[in-house]
Protein backbone atom coordinates (compact mmCIF):
# COMPACT_ATOMS: atom_id res chain seq x y z
CA UNK A 1 0.00 0.00 0.00
CA UNK A 2 1.28 3.44 -0.96
CA UNK A 3 0.95 6.72 0.98
CA UNK A 4 0.73 9.85 -1.17
CA UNK A 5 0.81 13.32 0.36
CA UNK A 6 1.06 15.73 -2.58
CA UNK A 7 -1.55 16.67 -5.16
CA UNK A 8 0.96 16.43 -8.00
CA UNK A 9 2.02 12.90 -7.07
CA UNK A 10 -1.60 11.83 -6.63
CA UNK A 11 -2.58 13.17 -10.04
CA UNK A 12 0.44 11.56 -11.69
CA UNK A 13 -0.38 8.17 -10.14
CA UNK A 14 -4.03 8.48 -11.19
CA UNK A 15 -3.05 9.44 -14.74
CA UNK A 16 -0.84 6.36 -15.00
CA UNK A 17 -3.68 4.09 -13.85
CA UNK A 18 -6.22 5.62 -16.21
CA UNK A 19 -3.72 5.47 -19.10
CA UNK A 20 -3.50 1.71 -18.60
CA UNK A 21 -7.28 1.32 -18.44
CA UNK A 22 -7.47 0.61 -14.71
CA UNK A 23 -10.66 1.64 -12.95
CA UNK A 24 -10.12 3.70 -9.78
CA UNK A 25 -12.53 3.46 -6.85
CA UNK A 26 -12.34 6.21 -4.24
CA UNK A 27 -13.44 6.44 -0.60
CA UNK A 28 -13.04 9.95 0.88
CA UNK A 29 -12.74 10.01 4.68
CA UNK A 30 -11.61 12.28 7.50
CA UNK A 31 -9.82 9.39 9.16
CA UNK A 32 -10.28 7.81 12.59
CA UNK A 33 -11.74 4.93 10.64
CA UNK A 34 -14.31 2.40 11.81
CA UNK A 35 -16.11 -0.56 10.29
CA UNK A 36 -18.45 1.75 8.40
CA UNK A 37 -15.54 3.23 6.46
CA UNK A 38 -14.03 -0.22 5.96
CA UNK A 39 -17.30 -1.48 4.45
CA UNK A 40 -17.11 1.32 1.86
CA UNK A 41 -13.53 0.35 1.02
CA UNK A 42 -14.56 -3.27 0.58
CA UNK A 43 -17.38 -2.17 -1.70
CA UNK A 44 -14.90 -0.17 -3.78
CA UNK A 45 -12.53 -3.17 -3.83
CA UNK A 46 -15.26 -5.32 -5.40
CA UNK A 47 -15.64 -2.94 -8.34
CA UNK A 48 -12.25 -1.33 -8.94
CA UNK A 49 -8.81 -2.28 -10.17
CA UNK A 50 -7.25 0.26 -7.82
CA UNK A 51 -8.74 1.65 -4.59
CA UNK A 52 -7.80 5.01 -3.11
CA UNK A 53 -8.89 6.22 0.32
CA UNK A 54 -8.26 9.79 1.37
CA UNK A 55 -7.63 10.79 4.96
CA UNK A 56 -8.06 14.54 5.29
CA UNK A 57 -9.71 16.45 8.12
CA UNK A 58 -11.24 19.24 6.08
CA UNK A 59 -11.24 22.57 7.95
CA UNK A 60 -13.65 24.14 5.47
CA UNK A 61 -16.56 21.99 6.69
CA UNK A 62 -16.18 22.92 10.37
CA UNK A 63 -17.95 25.93 11.87
CA UNK A 64 -16.11 28.40 14.15
CA UNK A 65 -17.39 26.70 17.33
CA UNK A 66 -17.02 23.10 16.13
CA UNK A 67 -14.52 20.39 16.98
CA UNK A 68 -11.82 20.76 14.30
CA UNK A 69 -8.88 20.77 16.71
CA UNK A 70 -10.36 17.99 18.83
CA UNK A 71 -11.47 15.81 15.92
CA UNK A 72 -10.00 12.34 16.61
CA UNK A 73 -6.97 11.31 14.56
CA UNK A 74 -4.93 8.09 14.44
CA UNK A 75 -3.07 7.73 11.15
CA UNK A 76 -1.18 4.55 12.03
CA UNK A 77 -4.38 2.73 12.97
CA UNK A 78 -6.09 4.10 9.86
CA UNK A 79 -3.27 2.80 7.65
CA UNK A 80 -3.60 -0.68 9.12
CA UNK A 81 -7.37 -0.72 8.53
CA UNK A 82 -6.97 0.52 4.97
CA UNK A 83 -4.37 -2.12 4.15
CA UNK A 84 -6.57 -4.88 5.61
CA UNK A 85 -9.49 -3.66 3.49
CA UNK A 86 -7.46 -3.89 0.29
CA UNK A 87 -6.75 -0.19 -0.27
CA UNK A 88 -3.94 0.43 -2.75
CA UNK A 89 -3.26 4.11 -2.03
CA UNK A 90 -3.92 6.42 0.91
CA UNK A 91 -4.07 10.08 -0.13
CA UNK A 92 -3.12 12.06 2.97
CA UNK A 93 -2.46 15.68 2.01
CA UNK A 94 -1.80 18.54 4.40
CA UNK A 95 -4.21 21.43 4.74
CA UNK A 96 -1.68 23.64 2.93
CA UNK A 97 -1.56 21.18 0.02
CA UNK A 98 -5.35 21.32 -0.46
CA UNK A 99 -5.84 25.00 0.41
CA UNK A 100 -2.61 26.81 -0.50
CA UNK A 101 -1.99 30.44 0.38
CA UNK A 102 -4.47 32.71 -1.37
CA UNK A 103 -7.11 30.00 -1.83
CA UNK A 104 -10.57 31.56 -2.43
CA UNK A 105 -12.90 29.22 -4.35
CA UNK A 106 -15.89 27.53 -2.76
CA UNK A 107 -18.63 25.36 -4.28
CA UNK A 108 -22.16 25.53 -2.91
CA UNK A 109 -25.26 23.44 -3.58
CA UNK A 110 -27.77 25.82 -1.99
CA UNK A 111 -31.13 24.06 -2.10
CA UNK A 112 -30.04 20.52 -1.18
CA UNK A 113 -27.66 21.81 1.50
CA UNK A 114 -30.08 24.23 3.18
CA UNK A 115 -32.32 22.00 5.36
CA UNK A 116 -31.49 19.39 8.01
CA UNK A 117 -27.81 19.61 8.96
CA UNK A 118 -27.41 22.66 6.73
CA UNK A 119 -29.75 24.68 8.94
CA UNK A 120 -27.66 23.89 12.03
CA UNK A 121 -24.27 23.99 10.29
CA UNK A 122 -24.50 26.58 7.49
CA UNK A 123 -20.80 26.35 6.58
CA UNK A 124 -20.69 22.58 6.47
CA UNK A 125 -21.89 21.48 3.04
CA UNK A 126 -20.08 24.21 1.14
CA UNK A 127 -16.93 22.75 2.65
CA UNK A 128 -18.00 19.21 1.78
CA UNK A 129 -18.80 20.05 -1.85
CA UNK A 130 -15.58 22.01 -2.27
CA UNK A 131 -13.27 19.38 -0.84
CA UNK A 132 -15.00 16.55 -2.69
CA UNK A 133 -14.62 18.37 -5.99
CA UNK A 134 -10.93 19.00 -5.25
CA UNK A 135 -10.36 15.40 -4.17
CA UNK A 136 -12.07 14.12 -7.32
CA UNK A 137 -9.70 16.29 -9.36
CA UNK A 138 -6.72 14.89 -7.45
CA UNK A 139 -7.69 11.20 -7.46
CA UNK A 140 -9.56 11.16 -10.81
CA UNK A 141 -11.73 8.19 -9.80
CA UNK A 142 -14.19 6.33 -11.98
CA UNK A 143 -16.48 6.13 -8.96
CA UNK A 144 -16.57 7.32 -5.34
CA UNK A 145 -18.31 5.58 -2.46
CA UNK A 146 -20.21 7.45 0.28
CA UNK A 147 -22.11 6.05 3.25
CA UNK A 148 -25.89 6.37 3.40
CA UNK A 149 -25.74 7.41 7.07
CA UNK A 150 -24.71 10.85 5.85
CA UNK A 151 -27.61 10.89 3.39
CA UNK A 152 -27.71 14.66 2.93
CA UNK A 153 -23.99 14.65 2.15
CA UNK A 154 -24.65 11.90 -0.40
CA UNK A 155 -27.35 14.02 -2.06
CA UNK A 156 -25.19 17.18 -2.02
CA UNK A 157 -22.28 15.41 -3.69
CA UNK A 158 -24.57 13.68 -6.21
CA UNK A 159 -26.12 17.04 -7.17
CA UNK A 160 -22.72 18.72 -7.39
CA UNK A 161 -21.34 16.00 -9.67
CA UNK A 162 -24.39 16.22 -11.95
CA UNK A 163 -24.38 20.02 -12.07
CA UNK A 164 -20.65 20.27 -12.85
CA UNK A 165 -20.61 17.35 -15.32
CA UNK A 166 -17.90 15.58 -13.34
CA UNK A 167 -17.08 12.11 -14.78
CA UNK A 168 -17.49 10.36 -11.42
CA UNK A 169 -20.17 7.82 -10.51
CA UNK A 170 -21.43 8.25 -6.93
CA UNK A 171 -22.07 4.94 -5.18
CA UNK A 172 -24.00 4.66 -1.89
CA UNK A 173 -22.90 2.19 0.77
CA UNK A 174 -25.36 1.07 3.47
CA UNK A 175 -25.20 2.38 7.03
CA UNK A 176 -23.15 0.10 9.27
CA UNK A 177 -24.38 -0.24 12.86
CA UNK A 178 -23.20 -1.52 16.19
CA UNK A 179 -24.90 -4.63 17.55
CA UNK A 180 -27.46 -2.48 19.41
CA UNK A 181 -28.32 -0.43 16.32
CA UNK A 182 -26.28 2.72 16.87
CA UNK A 183 -24.90 3.99 13.57
CA UNK A 184 -21.10 3.87 13.51
CA UNK A 185 -19.45 7.29 13.60
CA UNK A 186 -16.01 8.63 14.44
CA UNK A 187 -17.72 10.97 16.91
CA UNK A 188 -19.14 8.07 18.95
CA UNK A 189 -15.82 8.18 20.81
CA UNK A 190 -17.10 11.33 22.53
CA UNK A 191 -19.98 9.48 24.21
CA UNK A 192 -19.84 8.75 27.92
CA UNK A 193 -20.94 5.29 29.08
CA UNK A 194 -24.38 6.63 30.05
CA UNK A 195 -24.82 8.50 26.76
CA UNK A 196 -23.70 5.44 24.80
CA UNK A 197 -26.34 3.34 26.59
CA UNK A 198 -29.11 5.77 25.59
CA UNK A 199 -27.98 6.57 22.03
CA UNK A 200 -29.54 3.47 20.34
CA UNK A 201 -32.95 5.06 20.96
CA UNK A 202 -32.34 6.87 17.68
CA UNK A 203 -32.34 3.73 15.56
CA UNK A 204 -35.21 2.14 17.51
CA UNK A 205 -37.29 5.26 16.91
CA UNK A 206 -36.55 5.29 13.18
CA UNK A 207 -37.47 1.61 12.95
CA UNK A 208 -40.77 2.31 14.69
CA UNK A 209 -41.53 5.09 12.22
CA UNK A 210 -40.72 2.78 9.31
CA UNK A 211 -43.13 0.17 10.70
CA UNK A 212 -45.82 2.82 11.10
CA UNK A 213 -45.54 3.88 7.46
CA UNK A 214 -45.37 0.26 6.29
CA UNK A 215 -48.66 -0.34 8.15
CA UNK A 216 -50.30 2.39 6.07
CA UNK A 217 -49.77 5.71 7.87
CA UNK A 218 -49.89 8.53 5.31
CA UNK A 219 -49.76 11.68 7.45
CA UNK A 220 -46.49 13.58 7.71
CA UNK A 221 -47.30 15.16 11.07
CA UNK A 222 -48.23 11.83 12.66
CA UNK A 223 -44.89 10.30 11.70
CA UNK A 224 -42.91 13.31 12.92
CA UNK A 225 -44.86 13.50 16.17
CA UNK A 226 -44.09 9.85 16.90
CA UNK A 227 -40.36 10.40 16.38
CA UNK A 228 -40.25 13.53 18.53
CA UNK A 229 -42.19 11.82 21.31
CA UNK A 230 -39.90 8.79 21.37
CA UNK A 231 -36.69 10.83 21.27
CA UNK A 232 -37.96 12.95 24.14
CA UNK A 233 -37.57 9.79 26.22
CA UNK A 234 -33.77 10.07 26.03
CA UNK A 235 -32.93 11.88 29.27
CA UNK A 236 -29.37 12.65 28.13
CA UNK A 237 -30.29 13.58 24.56
CA UNK A 238 -31.14 16.98 23.07
CA UNK A 239 -32.87 16.94 19.68
CA UNK A 240 -31.37 19.21 17.05
CA UNK A 241 -33.91 18.36 14.34
CA UNK A 242 -36.48 15.82 13.23
CA UNK A 243 -37.63 16.26 9.64
CA UNK A 244 -39.18 14.49 6.65
CA UNK A 245 -37.87 15.42 3.20
CA UNK A 246 -38.46 14.37 -0.40
CA UNK A 247 -35.71 12.37 -2.12
CA UNK A 248 -33.48 13.34 -3.93
CA UNK A 249 -33.56 17.14 -3.60
CA UNK A 250 -34.73 17.27 0.04
CA UNK A 251 -37.70 19.58 -0.44
CA UNK A 252 -40.14 19.70 2.46
CA UNK A 253 -42.62 16.82 2.56
CA UNK A 254 -46.26 17.40 1.74
CA UNK A 255 -48.96 16.94 4.37
CA UNK A 256 -49.76 13.56 2.80
CA UNK A 257 -46.45 12.36 1.33
CA UNK A 258 -46.22 9.88 -1.54
CA UNK A 259 -43.16 8.01 -2.78
CA UNK A 260 -39.66 7.94 -1.27
CA UNK A 261 -38.84 10.32 1.57
CA UNK A 262 -35.99 10.73 4.02
CA UNK A 263 -36.81 10.73 7.71
CA UNK A 264 -33.75 12.39 9.25
CA UNK A 265 -32.77 13.19 12.81
CA UNK A 266 -29.89 14.79 14.67
CA UNK A 267 -29.54 14.42 18.44
CA UNK A 268 -26.90 15.78 20.79
CA UNK A 269 -25.60 13.46 23.46
CA UNK A 270 -23.11 15.57 25.37
CA UNK A 271 -20.29 16.54 22.98
CA UNK A 272 -21.48 14.14 20.27
CA UNK A 273 -23.98 15.24 17.65
CA UNK A 274 -25.37 12.00 16.23
CA UNK A 275 -27.21 11.86 12.91
CA UNK A 276 -29.22 9.01 11.46
CA UNK A 277 -31.97 8.49 8.92
CA UNK A 278 -34.49 6.10 7.45
CA UNK A 279 -35.80 6.03 3.89
CA UNK A 280 -39.59 5.73 3.98
CA UNK A 281 -41.76 4.61 1.06
CA UNK A 282 -45.19 6.17 1.35
CA UNK A 283 -47.91 4.43 -0.64
CA UNK A 284 -49.04 6.28 -3.75
CA UNK A 285 -52.81 6.70 -3.49
CA UNK A 286 -55.40 7.70 -6.07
Amino acid sequence: MRLIESVAEMQDWAWQQRRHGRAIGFVPTMGYLHEGHVSLMRLARERADQVVASIFVNPMQFGPKEDLAAYPRDLERDKALCEAAGVDVIFHPSVEEIYPAGYQTQITVPAVAAPLCGASRPEHFGGVATVCCKLFNCVQPNFAVFGAKDFQQLMVVTRMVADLNLPVEIVAGPTVREADGLAMSSRNVYLTASERAEAPIIQRTLAEARALVAAGETRRDTVLALVRERLAGASLGRVDYVDLRKIPNLEAADEFPTGRHLLAVAVFFGRARLIDNQVLDFAITD
